[in-house]
């Protein structure tokens, strides 16, 4: 309903500067590979084989599931969120919450759809013209050119306290994006998932997606991207 407040806690995530970093982040979610790249004979040749062989491994992706914990920190505050999600091709994606309450969010076409069962509550808005942190993600099997999203990257192993064997690499906004996010940084494995992402805010605020459980390829029913309310359910739709 045109003006309606929304009642959900969601809301705090539709900001300009969350869908700014989301897709500066996007392209480097969840993709794997098998191998690494050739040992490079300087710092700046091993980053951008580094950097190609991430980019290259989104190639032959249909699907992807993982197990995600969601926590955005602000304030002295954190608001910590799990529950499995779902990519297919094609800018399909379903994020099942189970903790702190379930929620489900999913993207499939043009639309979005925000349903917490708690408040028997379904909100319907457009992708294109959504904010939403989340939005950016389901174009992650797509292929991306990170030196088109970001003005510098570079290795940053000391940065975050990563498992033994993975890299951690720092992103920095381009121009007009610096308002956005200061920073990204994210953990990947010896066979390129993403292990973690950090996005840094210059609020001093950030937003942390951990994932467990990567699989790639998996079989999902075109069923799991649709959703009919329950009776009784409000639907708001935003515009």
């Amino acid at each position: 309903m045109p003006g309606q407040r929304l009642r959900n806690p969601d809301c705090r995530l539709r900001a300009p500067r969350c869908r700014a970093a989301a897709l500066a982040v996007l392209c480097l979610v969840l993709a794997g590979v098998t191998i690494g790249p050739a040992p490079a004979a300087d710092p700046a040749t091993a980053l951008a084989q580094y950097v190609r062989a991430l980019e290259s491994s989104y190639r032959g992706v249909q699907t992807l599931r993982a197990e995600f914990t969601q926590t955005h920190t602000w304030g002295g505050r954190s608001r910590v969120e799990a529950g499995t999600v779902y990519f297919a091709r094609g800018g399909a994606m379903r994020w099942d919450y189970r903790q702190p309450k379930p929620k489900l969010f999913l993207a499939a076409g043009k639309q979005l759809i925000l349903y917490i069962p708690e408040e028997r509550q379904l909100t319907r808005s457009a992708v294109k013209s959504s904010e939403d942190v989340r939005v950016p993600f389901r174009l992650l099997l797509s292929r991306l050119s990170l030196r088109k999203v970001f003005s510098r990257i570079e290795f940053a192993d000391a940065a975050l306290a990563a498992q033994p064997g993975n890299r951690v690499l720092r992103a920095f906004p381009k121009g007009g994006q610096d308002e956005a996010y200061t920073e990204v940084l994210l953990e990947v494995t010896p066979t390129f998932d993403i292990r973690r992402l950090v996005v840094f805010y210059p609020d001093r605020s950030r937003m942390e997606f951990t994932f467990d459980h990567i699989e790639r390829n998996v079989t999902l029913s075109p069923t799991l991207f649709r959703f009919t309310a329950p009776p009784g359910t409000e639907v708001i739709d935003q515009k």
